[in-house]
């Protein structure tokens, strides 16, 4: 790797250095154990591992509504690469989640913004082919902001410097969105569309949703230095799955127990268990509904 200068047009030093003021690293995130557990997307996992593994096709759309997951799945792909749950293929690679914004951030205009993209599609698409790389994974949120058609997006357009690379398959990429906004913006570009496999998220019903929070609580717990009973977990699930429709499993939950947590802490300081009255206030500041009619539920 020392002869970086000479074997390739973006250096090593430099190519770090773009991941440094450009990326996050999900599995250097995973390995210091900053992601909660990743619960009950074991079979979307292996999908998208699947389509890594391809020789032609290896881009993944992860394709699911607001708050059901997208981002968690790509922290659940870096935790399995960390644990050695992969195969020799994607052994130590990285899943680098491209910050956007901070890419943006001080450009004057959308040929200063590709300038600063350019290098970092270049850096790790030299580097696919020589062995004494590791596979790099780069990760878009909400990639229908890259395209083109994306009015009032200032990311729009970055898809054409991307894409000369994903024809010559040189890059992983996964790319986040909702249906809606991939049939919107990215399928009407062919090119674009026949170069990802999409990988459906599908809403967790009540049963999953209450055993993905209960194998988040712990660290919750830790957060707030206080406890939260199964009962309590159950409760938050029905509740937000009855009254806050609009919003889906399992974030609305997992940010009800949360806010329920800190509310309870508030009056109450730490230790001991989640009263159910803060559990209660809360959603009921959420929804507008009466403490007294929640209880009723």
């Amino acid at each position: 790797m020392g002869d970086s200068k000479i074997k390739f047009k973006v250096s090593d030093e430099q190519l770090e250095e773009l991941y440094h003021k450009y990326c996050r690293d999900f599995t250097q995130l995973a390995r210091a154990g900053r992601f909660d557990p990743i619960t009950g997307r074991d079979e979307e996992i292996d999908q998208a591992i699947l389509i890594l593994l391809q020789k032609g096709r290896k881009n993944v759309a992860l394709l699911a509504p607001a708050g059901v997951g997208k981002t968690a799945l790509c922290a659940g792909l870096a935790q399995q690469i960390i644990a050695g749950n992969v195969p020799d293929y994607l052994k130590d690679a990285r899943v680098m989640e491209i910050d956007l914004a901070a890419m943006s951030a001080g450009t004057t205009g959308p040929a200063e913004f590709q300038g600063r993209f350019l290098p970092l599609c270049k850096g790790v698409a030299e580097r696919y082919h020589d062995p004494a790389y590791p596979k790099v994974i780069l990760f878009i949120d909400e990639m229908h902001q890259i395209m083109p058609s994306c009015a009032g997006s200032a990311y729009k357009g970055l898809s054409e410097v991307i894409k000369p690379y994903l024809t010559v398959g040189d890059l992983h990429v996964i790319g986040a969105t909702t249906l809606d906004e991939f049939r919107i913006y990215v399928a009407i570009d062919p090119a674009m569309d026949r170069r990802f496999q999409k990988v459906f998220l599908a809403v967790p019903d009540v049963p999953q949703t209450i055993a993905i929070v209960k194998n988040l609580k712990a660290g919750y717990e830790k957060h707030h230095k206080i406890t939260v009973s199964d009962k309590s977990i159950e409760t938050i699930v029905h509740l937000t799955e009855e009254h806050m429709r609009k919003r889906n499993q399992p974030d609305k939950s997992i940010i009800m127990m949360d806010a329920a947590m800190a509310h309870h802490v508030k009056l109450h300081g730490t230790g001991g268990e989640l009263k159910m009255e803060s559990v209660y206030y809360m959603i009921s500041k959420e929804t507008g509904i009466s403490p007294n009619a929640l209880k009723r539920d």
